[in-house]
């Protein structure tokens, strides 16, 4: 069973803000590790296959608030001049056998890289939403009881702070800080993860460029911090949830004794 398998009873709203790709380059780092100190970023998954993830880990180690999940990585596609073309893969999304060691190597360099288990698991450019990989994946997370992105009936996910169209237009409004206090303001009951991608990618090879630092910029907003107070919601991490659901049973049973 995941940590926390039962939405709160009450219309209260919590919130996780998750960043991809920590440990993708030094400026991603940076931007993450900004996003966490000055902003609303609460909760990161890092990609142990790239040399500054040992970086990311080490600071990470002196930011307690901050949740640590794998951001398990089987190869990068970008849309460019009218297509999608493969940057790089990792093993065959055919071969469960292939994935099955990768995926394990991946936890085993995580592990050893930040001295813990994952508090949740994800995937780069949500691979783990195909089969064979969602099965992988999916006793994966069963074996260590944590959640698994898009798979968890506790929390909804968000991937509307996105700053490019499915074929790399840009959409810069979307991951404005007036269109992140409407997405917060529309926020429904019970736990959602907000999904963004704040860095600096100047040393980074990826579509995914630009908006990175714009997304750093909102997330830090004065604005955003006071629309979180005003609309009443509550930021969680990931490794929070045990004690929100401790606190949803015992709500559950202080109701039943009254």
């Amino acid at each position: 069973m995941h940590l926390f398998d039962h939405r709160p009873t009450s219309d209260r709203r919590y919130l996780i803000v998750n960043a991809d790709d920590l440990g993708y380059s030094a400026g991603v780092n940076r931007g993450i590790l900004e996003a966490h100190h000055d902003g609303i970023v609460t909760s990161a998954s890092l990609m142990v296959r790239w040399p500054a993830a040992a970086e990311a880990a080490i600071v990470a180690r002196d930011c307690p608030g901050l949740s640590l999940g794998l951001h398990i990585d089987l190869g990068e596609w970008a849309y460019r001049d009218g297509r999608w073309i493969e940057l790089y893969h990792v093993v065959d999304l055919e071969d469960q056998a292939a994935i099955e060691r990768e995926v394990e190597r991946q936890l085993d360099t995580f592990c050893a890289l930040t001295t813990r288990k994952p508090t949740h698991l994800d995937s780069h450019q949500h691979v783990h939403r195909q089969e064979p990989v969602r099965s992988v994946v999916r006793e994966l997370g069963r074996r260590l009881a944590v959640p698994i992105r898009h798979d968890w009936s506790a929390a909804r996910y968000s991937g509307t702070f996105y700053g490019q169209t499915t074929t790399g237009e840009s959409l810069d409004d979307a991951i404005s800080v007036e269109s992140l206090i409407h997405v917060l303001k529309r926020l429904p009951s019970g736990v959602t993860e907000l999904g963004c991608h704040p860095g600096y990618a100047n040393d980074a090879d990826t579509m995914y460029a630009a908006e990175r630092a714009v997304e750093v910029a909102t997330l830090c907003s004065p604005d955003v911090g006071a629309a979180i107070v005003e609309f009443g919601i509550e930021l969680l991490s990931f490794h929070d949830l045990a004690f929100l659901g401790d606190r949803h049973h015992a709500s559950i049973r202080t109701e039943a004794h009254a």
